[in-house]
């Protein structure tokens, strides 16, 4: 799941953003209106979590823009503001779910991954193929009954290619939607990562690679 934080506040924005990735989540992180924009016209995001009072471009306007231009990105509005009125303002601009400041983290974490699951085709919680199941709830995996444990980017990146329904999903799609913006385009992760994926789920190899194209769970 890819997630943009919104909030003018940086030390507040950046542990949002690092506190989002230690629970596996690929989580880039702006401080203005403007960059907000900017970074959802250029990487598809399935959810925002998005600050209200962001500066230069306001973050009612920043909301606006993306129901009218991004529908498929779900919105998280964030605010100090906790009268009812603010609230039902808030979600009449479009927005998807309204926390107000203070919050429990945890409670964040449940709204951004519930968010996450409406912004794509519906899909159910327990994913199965191939005689691999991943229970997204519960953060678990079994091969043929087996447990298996992973590290938070290989199921990020098996959970890509069970969602893909046997079509094959490409190594830029993955980098897309299992890490951040900080990650080098060039870089070798994703086929180290699908080597230690392999691995982990076992023989006979489920995993299937398409040269020149990607990888698919067949």
């Amino acid at each position: 799941m890819r997630v943009l934080v919104a909030e003018d506040q940086k030390m507040m924005a950046d542990a949002l953003g690092e506190g989002l990735r230690d629970t596996g989540l690929a989580v880039d992180v702006v401080y203005d209106g403007n960059a907000a924009l900017d970074r959802c016209c250029s990487t598809r995001y399935d959810v925002v979590v998005l600050d209200r009072g962001l500066p230069l471009v306001h973050g009612d306007d920043v909301c606006r823009t993306l129901v009218d231009e991004h529908p498929e990105t779900r919105i998280l509005l964030l605010t100090a503001a906790s009268a009812v009125d603010d609230r039902i303002f808030g979600l009449e601009l479009g927005a998807d779910d309204y926390l107000s400041k203070p919050f429990v983290f945890a409670e964040l974490v449940a709204r951004v991954r519930t968010l996450g699951r409406r912004s794509r085709s519906a899909v159910p919680p327990v994913l199965r193929r191939a005689g691999v199941v991943l229970d997204t709830a519960r953060h678990r995996v079994l091969r043929d009954i087996h447990p298996v444990s992973l590290t938070k980017k290989e199921f990020a990146v098996l959970e890509e290619l069970l969602r893909a329904n046997g079509a094959v999903v490409s190594a830029e799609e993955l980098l897309e939607s299992a890490w951040d913006e900080n990650i080098n385009p060039f870089t070798n992760v994703v086929r180290v990562t699908m080597t230690s994926l392999r691995r982990k789920l076992g023989e006979p190899a489920v995993i299937e690679t398409i040269s020149g194209v990607g990888y698919r769970i067949s």
